[in-house]
């Protein structure tokens, strides 16, 4: 059996993978691994629960409550709010811990555990393997489990979703009277943050998916399948549209000519604006290896410098932890602005692009032009049995073969999906036709040895 947690906590289908005997466990095991054993100040500790709109929340998270309380630890419940509200939340009301119940960009099917701790942060492999290596019963059942007044209790935060609104608006210094937003909300957990903000702030909000629907969560709409929301940015004419996931940590843009802004360019924009204002530690922003190189060229160029991680938000953040960065991010438009949040917040960087875009006094396709791109093509190859790929022979060889082809002008990436069954393959080099050949080549490889 492989690894339980992924690249962004536990998922898989609801009441099948992700079970309710499962989401209960990772309740009592993870309320007794970061709260009752980090020596909690006064008092029974406090766990902070946070979930989207998916039709299989409601069950998930009763079970994983019933597992947190079992333990003595409160439950606090803020219904229906984005992943990055509950960072938020979780140091503005000093919990010790919190969880989101979501599965972000993937089907409605799927559902997902990820926990922080008391700072707001994702844990460390280090804390998820813990977490994983207690779930056993005998090791779960050496926790104790308190009775009477000792059990914990179950609260219910009805403000949650308003407060971190009201938080996200004091992030911008500026009104945004006379612009015209789009707003997809991907029937997802932004669909009444976001459009408030927007309000609030003057903006004319012009929403799409804003609903609390789970049966429709990622459905043909939303950062997934942004197509109705770059034909009403044009026909609405817009300065700008946002795409947010299924769980409001990443957005995509769209620009007034109904083209898409992905997170590299957001990144580049929002990166070179701040180091401008002299306000970019370092004059660096950190990205991930799948950052385009166009990206990485420009933002030299420009004076300034990139640190490359691994794949995945928790190795972003930790390199600008180490190195004290306050921007860095994913090409899927997962961005983290430290100054401000603590993890990858989709709502709070769609406002700092549109701060860029009312500063620059320019239309948002002409910003775009800054950051140089080249041309990258991802392929997601369904497969049976990914974990087998990195030890197969024929896989290996013809990845090299195609790298060797490359060499310094472009690059290869294969990796495992860390939350479905897929193989990512990704090339990148100057030439848009002759990596559209590589990527083909190497996914019908995979394909025929891992079906």
């Amino acid at each position: 059996m492989g690894r339980l947690f992924g690249t962004d906590g536990v998922r898989g289908v609801a009441n099948r993978d992700l079970t309710p005997e499962l989401a209960f466990q990772l309740g009592r095991v993870g309320a007794h691994i970061l709260v009752n054993k980090k020596g909690k100040t006064a008092g029974p500790g406090r766990l902070l629960v946070g979930r989207d709109t998916r039709v299989s929340g409601g069950m998930l998270e009763a079970a994983l409550v019933a597992g947190i309380t079992s333990t003595g630890v409160h439950a606090e419940l803020l219904g229906v709010v984005p992943t990055p509200g509950v960072a938020y939340l979780i140091r503005k009301l000093k919990a010790d811990a919190g969880v989101m119940l979501s599965a972000s960009h993937n089907p409605i099917a799927d559902n997902g555990i990820k926990f922080f701790d008391a700072h707001g942060y994702k844990l460390d492999d280090e804390l998820e393997e813990e977490i994983e290596n207690c779930l056993t019963t005998e090791r779960s059942n050496e926790i104790p489990r308190p009775v009477g007044l000792e059990v914990g209790r179950v609260l219910h935060r009805t403000t949650a979703a308003e407060e971190y609104t009201k938080y996200l608006v004091t992030t911008i210094g500026r009104c945004f009277a006379g612009s015209t937003v789009v707003l997809d909300c991907a029937c997802g957990a932004t669909y009444s943050v976001a459009p408030q903000v927007f309000a609030e702030l003057g903006a004319e909000v012009i929403s799409l998916h804003a609903e609390d629907d789970g049966s429709r969560i990622n459905v043909c709409c939303g950062s997934t399948d942004p197509t109705a929301l770059q034909e009403e940015v044009v026909r609405r004419g817009a300065q700008i549209g946002f795409a947010y996931d299924g769980d409001g940590d990443r957005v995509i843009a769209v620009d007034e000519k109904g083209e898409l802004i992905d997170g590299d360019q957001i990144l580049g924009i929002c990166g070179l604006e701040l180091m401008a204002k002299g306000r970019l530690p370092h004059k660096t922003i950190a990205v991930t290896v799948y950052s385009n190189l166009g990206l990485i060229e420009t933002f030299r160029e420009a004076g300034g410098a990139v640190v490359v991680t691994e794949n995945g938000d928790r190795k972003v953040l930790s390199a600008m932890l180490q190195k004290g960065l306050v921007l860095g991010g994913e090409q899927s438009g997962h961005i983290i602005f430290l100054e401000h949040n603590s993890t990858g917040d989709g709502i709070l960087t769609s406002l700092q692009l549109m701060n860029a875009l009312l500063q620059a006094g320019q239309p948002i396709s002409e910003l775009k032009k800054k950051i140089r791109k080249f041309p990258q093509i991802l392929r997601n190859v369904p497969v049976a049995r990914k974990e087998e790929w990195v030890e197969n022979r024929r896989i290996n060889e013809v990845i090299t073969r195609f790298q060797q082809q490359l060499g310094e002008k472009g690059r290869i990436f294969v990796r495992a999906s860390g939350t479905e069954p897929l193989i990512r393959v990704m090339a990148e080099g100057p030439d848009e036709e002759e990596i559209g050949k590589i990527v083909d080549e190497i996914a019908g490889v995979i394909a025929e040895e891992l079906e």
